[in-house]
């Protein structure tokens, strides 16, 4: 890319919730601390068999709500089916939807095939046809903020360092106008960088002049 084109692509991503995924992570972590509390004791017996990678558990059509102090819907996970293995410690999820709402109202969704949740919920993996929407809002100041999307075969989500990554082509997707999408992706909240790996293409939409 030409310099004045990265440095576009730069103030546009400035302006993307790239960070969407980490509301996600902060789902996940809630919804696996309440299957822990509620998930049935294994017997000692069972403990000191030599694990192997066959559920122990299983729900089926299931959903958990997270909800405010003012009975607010906070947060919501969906799956077809979710398997816990107790020989890595980790869920695997179906179908998994997910959406979330922060302080000012705006909603975020995940959906994908296949998720896969470490035990703190710390990381979590979607496969096949992964998608994170974070919808736009007119926040108190009447600034809009524009729909974000990302997509990608493949995501993982690291919450204790708040970065995401993919090895696979992602696609981002700001105001359903302007297009970027790489081979591959690693975002890190801390720092704030984006790294857009492999062959990069950036379409950016023309502004309409204000009246």
């Amino acid at each position: 890319m030409a310099p004045s084109l990265l440095l576009r692509v730069r103030r546009v991503w400035d302006h993307m919730a790239v960070y969407l995924p980490i509301v996600l992570m902060g789902v996940m972590a809630m919804v696996t601390y309440w299957l822990v509390r509620n998930t049935p004791s294994v017997s000692e017996t069972a403990l000191e068999a030599a694990p192997r990678h066959v559920p122990d558990y299983f729900m089926r059509d299931f959903s958990v709500k997270v909800f405010d102090a003012q009975g607010q819907l906070k947060s919501e996970i969906v799956g077809a089916e979710g398997r816990h293995y107790p020989d890595t410690d980790t869920l695997e999820i179906d179908q998994i939807r997910i959406r979330a709402y922060n302080a000012e109202g705006r909603l975020t969704t995940g959906q994908s095939g296949r998720g896969l949740i470490n035990a703190d919920g710390s990381e979590a993996q979607l496969f096949d046809k992964a998608v994170v929407v974070r919808e736009a809002l007119k926040t108190a100041q009447g600034i809009m903020l524009p729909r974000s999307e990302l997509r990608s075969e493949f995501l993982h989500l690291y919450a204790n360092t708040e970065t995401v990554r993919t090895h696979l082509p992602v696609e981002l997707i700001r105001g359903g106008r302007d297009r970027f999408t790489a081979e591959r992706m690693t975002y890190d909240n801390l720092d704030g960088t984006l790294q857009l790996n492999g062959r990069v293409r950036g379409a950016l939409a023309p502004r309409q002049a204000k009246p």
